[in-house]
């Protein structure tokens, strides 16, 4: 249970940096947020899924090359967080959906697309590969994303308000650079 706490922390810190949190919060002001959090709940299981196949096979590599692409890819990841991801922010909802299943559909797709490739899906992967404890690693994640999308769903706004996304991204880069430091030091000693 103390990865799933890590992870949790690490990817809840990430996600909160994470403009698609603020899609999440867009679609609950368009329709039910009861839907909306069906569908990107839904999206995440299959987002954190992703990530943690990834990892699988992160994790085979060797341990000291293992080391090597963690550090690496923690890095890679510390730039992206800083550099942000305006990209989610493209929301076209002008014919909004008619049906239940059709808005639980649109969470579903916006929040699965805007994942994709996304800092905390890379993020998962790596701890996945890091703590090669799938489940552990799944569970936080998981739990931090759904959290984070009920925060934003029902506090968006007043969290905006309180947290500066600048100093989440700030806090979040750090904590990737020390683990690259860290994965560069096992590596070295392996």
């Amino acid at each position: 249970m103390v990865v799933a706490a890590i992870v949790f922390g690490i990817v809840a810190l990430a996600e909160l940096a994470d403009t698609s949190a603020l899609a999440t919060l867009v679609l609950a002001t368009r329709f039910p947020a009861r839907l909306v959090l069906l569908g990107v709940f839904a999206a995440f299981v299959l987002h954190v899924g992703l990530a943690l196949l990834a990892g699988s096979f992160l994790a085979l590599l060797p341990e000291r090359p293992l080391e090597i692409v963690l550090a690496v890819i923690f890095l890679i990841g510390a730039v992206l967080v800083l550099r942000g991801d305006d990209d989610d922010d493209d929301l076209d909802l002008e014919a909004p959906p008619r049906t239940r299943w059709r808005v639980v559909a649109t969470a579903f797709g916006v929040t699965l697309l805007s994942e994709l490739g996304d800092p905390t899906q890379i993020i998962v992967a790596t701890l996945a590969a890091r703590y090669d404890d799938p489940v552990a690693v799944g569970i936080g994640a998981l739990l931090a994303l759904w959290v984070v999308s009920v925060l934003a769903v029902f506090g968006g706004n007043r969290l905006a308000r309180v947290i500066a996304v600048r100093w989440l991204n700030r806090v979040v880069a750090a904590i990737l650079v020390l683990l690259a430091v860290v994965s560069a030091i096992a590596a070295v000693r392996g």
